[in-house]
């Protein structure tokens, strides 16, 4: 199994602020429903309290990655290691898995996926998370680039215009599977 990751980022490669988006664009969004709907989303706790409700996503099988032992949600799977991730993800073989947030799980997982889909917003953001600037990170590549387009940022109480653009990346030495510890 090939993960991917999808992910909205600032200038300076900032995801969000006090556990919420920094930004949301309708074209982004409609976007993110479209590659991810029917596959497989893996995401942190906190990624999950940011959804509207707390729910998990419908239509696409969600996988939460938490260490919390206590955490328990409905229509949704839990995994409390990289171990069990990948135990779970060999019963979807043929669903895409795409990593989608937080910044941690996006850590722990970018070195197991194969592509990259960046949002790049062309405007600076008050951020506390962030995602690796993948134009210095060592093995990733620029393949594609979409042109600029503008949208309207619906977080923003002045309904703000934004220059935003789709970036696709692709890691050069990415791990091809979670390996499972035997034990």
């Amino acid at each position: 199994m090939h993960m991917k990751l999808i992910v909205a980022v600032d200038r300076n490669w900032g995801i969000g602020y006090k556990n919420q988006l920094i930004i949301s664009l309708a074209d982004d969004m409609k976007r993110f429903k479209q590659l991810t709907q029917h596959d497989v989303v893996i995401y942190g706790r906190k990624t999950l309290e940011s959804f509207p409700g707390g729910r998990p996503l419908p239509d696409r099988v969600n996988i939460i990655l938490s260490r919390n032992p206590a955490i328990k949600v409905p229509d949704a799977n839990v995994c409390r290691n990289i171990n069990q991730l990948g135990k779970k993800l060999q019963q979807y073989p043929e669903k895409p898995a795409w990593v989608i947030g937080g910044e941690s799980v996006y850590r722990q997982l970018m070195r197991y996926c194969r592509k990259a889909y960046v949002t790049q917003i062309d405007q600076t953001y008050e951020a506390d998370a962030a995602f690796p600037d993948l134009d210095h990170e060592q093995g990733w590549e620029l393949v594609y680039e979409e042109p600029w387009q503008e949208g309207v940022n619906r977080l923003s109480p002045d309904k703000e215009v934004v220059r935003f653009r789709y970036l696709h990346y692709q890691q050069l030495l990415s791990i091809s599977k979670i390996h499972l510890n035997p034990k």
